[in-house]
């Protein structure tokens, strides 16, 4: 069965945009960069080095901050707030990673908070989670450290939370992974966002930084956004506010892990995967995508006539399957506003793919081919089968 585009979803109805339309055409007249088709964009090199250039990227945590918050008024404990600085972190960092950039990196956060309803005990989590995990990716092999940053009291502008980074990065211009050399006949190799890494301390739920206003409305019950009038816009329709039948402490089918804290799992990064596959070869990596904002529609906005056909992805992960079946929210909008299991994907020759394999096992990742790329014909196009469904972009 064909399923079409979907009108008024969920997440649009909440006032959030997977795929951002209209951020792209403001944007799509600005210059490029120096590598127009990279993950990242990068610049000239501020130190004027024609052999090298500079990205510098900024992204955070997004909302997956009230979810936080809640934990820490349910519990008591602000300790949950350091996951939240991971999650800004990795939302850079593994954005790097996808152009080749292997560290060298600095960073810079930025806290904005209602400061009447945040203290100085949650800021401090988040600083000394920030140091923690940066220190965390250097033993995994990422260079990166801390560069200061901004805590703004803006109680009229935010709520809460918000917990951003920017990182700044130098890589020779050689050594920047190209998307334009994607190629039909490649294969899409996909990395699980689940499970625990070997490099993990806990089970990981694969949620990431993205679909958190959905996930959180979608589960936790009514009486959060009594308690907690602060954690939502009261613009949204009272239909979608915390409109599931879930607490933060009761479990999930098929985790070890509680609702709020698969909400809460600290995004994965994929740096000592990475790290290995471009150290391995390089030169056959045509690329490596992110699959953040948009889901597993991302790819779209990489490479040149190609026609992305997923067709075997990973079996629905728990997490998104109670989503999903709470809400029964469509397989279209689920594959555009989460990962669905994987949140990297590579594209590679034919015969580069068990090599790649491999190194993601080594790491406790499983790995596997979940499609292919064929031409197109003109623009970019993606099919998904999901289920009995066929799901086509655009």
């Amino acid at each position: 069965m064909e399923t079409g585009r979907s009108q008024g979803s969920r997440y649009e109805r909440r006032g959030v945009s997977s795929q951002k339309g209209e951020v792209h055409a403001a944007i799509a007249r600005l210059d490029r960069g120096i590598v127009p088709g990279a993950f990242v964009k990068i610049v000239s090199d501020i130190a004027g080095d024609p052999a090298y250039g500079l990205a510098l990227h900024a992204d955070g945590a997004g909302t997956k901050s009230i979810v936080a918050y809640l934990w820490w008024r349910e519990t008591g404990d602000p300790s949950v707030f350091r996951g939240i600085a991971q999650d800004a972190i990795v939302m850079n960092v593994d954005d790097l990673l996808c152009a080749g950039i292997e560290g060298g990196a600095v960073v810079s956060s930025t806290i904005a908070r209602n400061k009447r309803i945040i203290p100085g005990e949650v800021i401090r989590e988040i600083i000394d989670g920030t140091e923690e995990f940066c220190e965390r990716l250097r033993s995994l092999g990422f260079d990166i450290r801390t560069a200061g940053g901004e805590t703004e009291d803006v109680g009229d502008l935010v709520r809460t939370v918000a917990v951003n980074a920017t990182v700044a990065a130098r890589i020779r211009r050689d050594r920047v992974i190209d998307p334009g050399r994607i190629r039909p006949g490649d294969e899409i190799v996909g990395f699980s966002s689940t499970g625990r890494a070997a490099y993990e301390a806990d089970e990981n739920s694969g949620i990431g930084s993205n679909g958190l206003t959905s996930a959180r409305h979608d589960l936790l019950c009514r009486e959060y956004a009594e308690t907690y009038p602060e954690t939502l816009d009261p613009g949204m329709p009272q239909d979608l506010a915390y409109a599931g039948p879930f607490r933060l402490t009761d479990p999930v089918p098929g985790l070890s892990l509680p609702i709020g804290r698969a909400i809460l799992s600290p995004t994965r990064t994929y740096a000592p995967v990475v790290r290995d596959l471009l150290a391995s070869d390089r030169a056959s990596i045509h690329a490596l995508i992110h699959a953040t904002g948009g889901g597993q529609t991302k790819c779209l906005r990489f490479g040149e006539g190609i026609h992305y056909i997923k067709d075997r992805l990973f079996p629905e992960p728990p997490f998104f399957r109670l989503i999903r079946e709470t809400t029964a929210t469509g397989a279209r909008e689920m594959h555009e506003v989460f990962n669905m299991g994987h949140r990297l994907e590579a594209m590679l020759p034919e015969g580069k793919v068990e090599d790649a394999i491999r190194i993601a096992e080594r790491h406790g990742i499983e790995a596997r081919v979940v499609g292919r790329c064929e031409a197109s014909g003109g623009r970019n196009r993606l099919t998904i089968r999901a289920g009995d469904e066929t799901l086509t972009w655009p």
